[in-house]
């Protein structure tokens, strides 16, 4: 099945991707990313704020073991991790229902260039100094009666938009 070990993933050439978690209260959906992350070789979770951390029961639960593959790394808020992503010339976009975002649909992400993208909390999304700091922002277009989505589906929506434009073409 082509199943890397934990030491393979860990040398494989990575989608330059990094999934940052801004105050995302349940370790479920927290384990749900790292899961999806490990799926497409995401290059690192960022968890910020009240987002737990491994090791934690709840994490694992979902996350079956992903949590030890995927580089994490915590931050006091999730404004922190922007300004180092940043540094680092990551395109920082904010997943988030605005005026002026970028459809999903749309969106094409260029080969050349790292992304971070930053998913909120499960009631109150991204915070707005966040989403003020960000290059831009994404959005997903719902048909249906809600505007929202379960965190870790919209995770994987996203990572699977960058991972079948930069890796599985």
């Amino acid at each position: 099945m082509n199943r890397l070990s934990i030491e393979e993933f860990q040398k494989a050439d990575k989608l330059p991707l990094i999934v940052v978690l801004d105050d995302v209260r349940s370790m479920y959906n927290v384990g749900s990313v790292f899961r999806t992350c490990d799926a497409f070789r995401v290059e690192a979770v960022y968890l910020c704020g009240i987002s737990c951390t491994p090791p934690a029961t709840e994490i694992h639960k979902t996350a079956l073991g992903a949590e030890d593959a995927v580089n994490w790394k915590y931050f006091k808020t999730a404004l922190e991790a922007v300004e180092e992503l940043k540094i680092q010339d990551y395109h920082v976009l904010s997943v988030e229902q605005v005026e002026h975002s970028t459809k999903l649909q749309t969106f094409i992400p260029q080969k050349n260039q790292k992304y971070a993208v930053i998913l909120g909390n499960e009631v109150k999304g991204v915070h707005q100094e966040v989403v003020d700091a960000s290059d831009g922002c994404l959005e997903i277009p719902q048909l249906g009666t809600k505007h929202s989505m379960n965190v870790s589906v919209t995770a994987g929506i996203i990572i699977y938009k960058f991972a079948e434009q930069l890796i599985l073409k």
